[in-house]
């Protein structure tokens, strides 16, 4: 489709947001909650907050994110809780740090559910159509062109544009423009984007089959069912979400990786028609077999789509074979051997940019007014979009608002590990949010993301004052409830308990603390003493870790309190890493090309080490 020759005004706004997926979603709620005239611009309105791969929130450090985009005032949490399916506790054999939600959700309901919320939400404006250039004037971004030649006058805009820039999708030797599940691609703005400083370049992700319910065996998988005595996303959610579906497991097996193995030379991964960085932690099928060929089976989880259809999602099985080896893959597989396929997998590669171009607010450095979030930062994943797109819109609403901005640091939110990570290190593969990527991580635990994170988000203006209100209320009960867990009993009352996990009788009182402290679980102490029965399982819970772990969360917010001390040693920003004597070559390049604004942050740019920071710390005392 050719652009519009002819321009003509189309709307005054402060804001603009390009791209209506997580990211777009959560900025442009951010934005107008906050008192910002905004427009959202969407390709299509039908793909608004869409689930093009697997329709679940949460998982393992990203149920983290979206309890933090929570407390800090944002909408994930409180949509998924709304239209779950089923919804389990990940890890729950492990610590409490990297224990984490995860819901299967209703793709359709989803959708409709943020529409709505969006469509609702007072000084937001939605506009269905295609972003063609960003207007800049002296520095300054001043507006955005669409295609059809309207222009959007703002002062800030948001770009959200997920994979759809240039997206182009695989499946075997057929390539076509699109984007994901059928839907248009962005064929314009990325010459904009490269025209005005952006380091362009491209990466790729996968989907699998969609298969008829009707037709899977799931007598012969492993039913997966949900929790039902846990606590849900939002912390503003009365209830956990009814578990309405079961999910079910099943496996590859060495026909299956025969199929494969025998067939990629027409595999676009292996025959040179995909170039691009796939994502490292969720790798295609292919690449699955190819690299663990000492493995016999893969996991393969089948996940409903939604109340609404038959379509089940096959998790583990993403590819972009061709269409005759993916049914025949599909059909190799235990309880799918007469499965159909309703949709077919395929890979799609898309422009991004590199995040080194870009401040920690998320502001792009060589233009004023232009933020990026999602994965045009070269991150996969809802989540991680979500907690970018809320940061992003936060920052660009405090700058049209004449306030200072808002920067998460490492140990105060996975959401500040996250960004941290993209703007200091870079990324040069499709960047997924770990529990092992953040050092501080019993620390940041999703069961306090409202204790460590609300009164941010009320300060910046995001957070409700009921919000804040059910913080205080929950903090006060979390905090008495600690006071009674103090509360000492004599020889007499805990000997006998005591010995039934193997402790010699106590010589003098023992308080519930001690007792959790020993390892002896809080619902075992409740169910002996009838104690504590009054307080909710999500306090109860928070109390117990704190209690039990005091230790090492001690020894974490030491380490805590070093690191800020770096983070507190601002560098700067006219300083010439070229003219200082000492630096090594490499540090020098690499601190003059990122820009830190502290030596916290200048220390873990890969290629500066520490004898670079002792050089650094040097000229800051001559400096002053």
């Amino acid at each position: 489709m050719a652009q519009s020759k002819v321009t003509f005004h189309e709307y005054d706004a402060q804001a603009a947001v390009i791209g209506a997926g997580h990211a777009g979603c959560e900025a442009a709620l951010a934005l107008a909650r906050t008192g910002i005239k905004t427009v959202l611009l969407t390709l299509n309105l039908d793909a608004i907050a869409f689930l093009p791969c697997n329709p679940s929130i949460g998982g393992t450090a990203k149920g983290h994110l979206v309890r933090e985009i929570d407390a800090l005032g944002g909408e994930m949490g409180l949509v998924a809780d709304k239209t779950a399916l089923q919804i389990r506790m990940l890890n729950v054999g492990k610590g409490a740090a990297v224990q984490s939600l995860r819901a299967q959700s209703d793709k359709n309901a989803y959708h409709r559910e943020m529409k709505r919320v969006l469509e609702n939400t007072p000084n937001l404006r939605i506009i269905q159509a295609e972003a063609s250039e960003l207007l800049v004037e002296n520095g300054r971004l001043v507006g955005v062109k669409t295609s059809y030649g309207g222009v959007i006058n703002c002062q800030c805009a948001i770009l959200c544009t997920g994979v759809y820039l240039n997206g182009e999708t695989i499946t075997g030797d057929v390539v076509q423009k699109s984007g994901p599940n059928g839907f248009a691609p962005a064929t314009y703005l990325t010459k904009s984007l490269m025209d005005i400083g952006f380091n362009v370049r491209r990466f790729k992700t996968g989907t699998p089959a969609r298969l008829d319910a009707r037709t899977i065996d799931f007598d012969k998988c492993d039913v997966q069912v949900g929790d039902t005595d846990i606590y849900p996303f939002s912390f503003m959610s009365e209830k956990t979400p009814e578990n309405k579906r079961n999910c079910y497991l099943t496996y590859t097996n060495l026909k299956t990786h025969e199929v494969i193995l025998d067939n990629l030379d027409r595999s676009p991964l292996y025959n040179g028609t995909i170039a691009s960085a796939g994502p490292r932690y969720c790798p295609s099928i292919e690449t699955k077999v190819v690299r663990f060929k000492d493995k016999d089976r893969h996991q393969l989880f089948l996940e409903p789509e939604g109340e609404d259809t038959l379509e089940i999602y096959v998790q583990g099985l993403s590819t972009s074979m061709p269409h005759d080896i993916q049914k025949q893959m599909v059909h190799s597989v235990v309880g799918l051997e007469n499965a159909e396929i309703m949709r077919y997998g395929y890979a799609i590669e898309y422009d991004c940019i590199d995040t080194l171009d870009v401040l920690p607010t998320l502001e792009f450095k060589k233009v004023e007014g232009i933020y990026t979030a999602g994965q045009i930062n070269g991150t996969s994943g809802y989540e991680e979009a979500a907690a970018q797109g809320l940061m992003a819109g936060i920052n660009a609403s405090l700058k049209l608002r004449g306030l200072p901005p808002f920067i998460l640091r490492r140990d105060e939110a996975y959401i500040g590990v996250l960004i941290d990570d993209l703007v200091t290190k870079g990324t040069d593969e499709p960047y997924r949010m770990m529990t092992s990527r953040a050092e501080h991580r019993i620390c940041l635990r999703q069961d306090n993301a409202d204790f460590r994170l609300t009164e941010y988000g009320y300060k910046v203006g995001l957070a409700t004052e009921e919000r804040l209100q059910k913080y205080r209320e929950r903090k006060a009960k979390y905090e008495e409830l600690l006071q009674k867990t103090e509360e000492r009993l004599s020889p007499k009352e805990t000997t006998e308990f005591l010995q039934k996990y193997g402790y010699e009788p106590p010589r003098v009182g023992v308080s519930y603390a001690d007792m959790l402290k020993r390892s002896i679980p809080l619902k075992d102490i409740m169910a002996n003493y009838h104690v504590f029965e009054d307080y909710p399982k999500d306090i109860l819970e928070t109390a117990e870790i704190t209690v039990k772990y005091e230790g090492y969360l001690k020894q974490g917010l030491e380490q805590i309190e070093r690191a800020k001390k770096l983070e507190d040693k601002k560098l700067p920003e006219d300083i010439d890493y070229h003219s200082i004597q000492g630096l090594r070559l490499e540090a020098r390049e690499k601190l003059a090309y990122v820009r830190p604004l502290n030596l916290g942050q200048a220390g873990r740019i890969p290629g500066v080490n520490p004898a670079d920071i002792a050089v650094l710390m040097v000229y800051l005392s001559t400096r002053k």
